[in-house]
């Protein structure tokens, strides 16, 4: 399955195309909340919420004193903003 363009607005895409990006990403579903995802990189790790207006990013252990620093983005930005 192809997804859109990169610049195309998040609530362009379909569920299945948003949970095939963040597969591509690193991520992994949670079998119990199947609207929760964690992306784990080299230098961070985050718990994603799919909210119904917008995805809930929390970047865990990302502060200075190792505390966690939450975000919102609304489905109006794209793959390319986030």
């Amino acid at each position: 399955m192809a997804l859109p363009s990169a610049d195309t607005p998040l609530y362009n895409h379909t569920l299945p195309d948003i949970e095939l990006w963040l597969t591509q990403q690193g991520g992994q579903q949670d079998s119990s909340e199947l609207n929760r995802w964690e992306i784990t990189k080299v230098a961070w790790r985050a718990d994603l919420l799919l909210e119904t207006d917008s995805i809930i990013v929390r970047y865990l252990e990302a502060g200075s004193a190792g505390d966690n620093i939450q975000r919102g983005f609304k489905y109006s930005l794209s793959r390319q903003d986030l």
